[in-house]
């Protein structure tokens, strides 16, 4: 098979050797991945894959089932599938367990269900089983323009949840209430706590956070008594101090979370949630992936670039040439 390898910082289409079949697990041809921009920091060495994973870039794909290993019922070769993974998705075939891999919705193509299972399943993961978000609950998204975050938008106007935004423009201001978001702010024009506290009418009960250190004094700021703060990246740092206070008198938790880490079983029982309790509104059209741009895979590097230069709204998706 060809996949894409890493090679003096260049992204390359190239020869692979094809990953072996065990038991348990789903073979797919590939159709097409996505960016994410933990592909971006594994690139530069910053996060290598789990013990047992594919070195090979990309945490999701869709495609069709070529073969499965003894005890897999979940799926049959030929079904149009995506998947959640933990590595291996720049490629022409992937190995991925059975848990891990859902139905294409009803009407979605391999490109557009390709953008589904990274982003939904964090955003799920994050809002409704770290947070225990609750109907009329307000959240507080930052980098609501990235993949996780037009994914969580949808998921909160499907729960009744209000949510805010921080983006890097006004363009994407307007792209994420075009989704459902109440409103938002520009990171560059200042700080967001103000902002935040002005539209929430004191404060929100929820965040999701991918920037980390740089945010947490503000997030803890504009968080409401028993408020809970979900990390899931550092793009702002890794340390900073902490107003214990603070913590203690608005009984607040901070929750660190990732997804790629977790066990099969755990990254089963998440998508087994999407699939009973977000596919079908996807397949209605209320949810919908969002995709800012589609490259063939060849051309990784510009996806790549594309990601990095923070433009882009939703996901870039790889296509693999049939």
């Amino acid at each position: 098979m060809k996949a894409i390898k890493v090679e003096r910082d260049e992204l390359l289409w190239m020869e692979a050797e094809s990953p072996a079949l065990g038991v348990g697990e789903v073979r797919i041809r590939v159709l097409a991945s996505a960016v994410n921009r933990a592909d971006l920091v594994q690139r530069s060495g910053g996060y290598p894959p789990p013990p047992g994973a594919s070195d090979i870039l990309g945490l999701e794909c869709a495609g069709e089932v070529l073969e499965i290993g003894e005890g897999v019922g979940r799926v049959q070769p030929g079904d149009p599938v995506c998947a959640l993974l933990a590595g291996g998705g720049y490629a022409e075939e992937v190995v991925v367990p059975a848990g891990q891999v859902l139905p294409i919705p009803d009407g979605l193509s391999a490109v557009e269900a390709a953008a589904l299972p990274e982003v939904f399943a964090t955003a799920f993961l994050n809002l409704y089983m770290e947070a225990n978000l609750t109907p009329g609950e307000k959240v507080l998204l930052h980098a609501g323009a990235s993949g996780v975050g037009t994914a969580a938008i949808q998921l909160c106007k499907l729960t009744h949840n209000d949510c805010f935004v921080t983006v890097g423009n006004a363009g994407k201001i307007d792209e994420c209430v075009r989704l459902g978001a109440a409103g938002g702010w520009n990171r560059h024009e200042g700080e967001f706590k103000q902002a935040v506290q002005e539209w929430s009418g004191g404060g929100v009960d929820v965040i999701l956070d991918p920037v980390g250190a740089a945010y947490l004094s503000d997030n803890l700021l504009v968080l409401n008594p028993d408020g809970r703060l979900v990390v899931i990246g550092l793009m702002g740092g890794v340390e900073t101090s902490v107003n214990l206070g603070l913590m203690l008198v608005k009984r607040l938790r901070i929750v660190g979370s990732t997804l790629r880490a977790r066990s099969i079983p755990a990254k089963a029982l998440v998508m087994d949630r999407l699939r009973d309790e977000v596919w079908p509104h996807i397949a209605t059209g209320d949810i919908r992936p969002v995709i800012d741009t589609v490259i063939p895979i060849e051309e990784a590097d510009r996806a790549h670039a594309l990601v990095a230069g923070d433009q882009t709204v939703g996901k870039v998706v790889l296509k693999v040439s049939e």
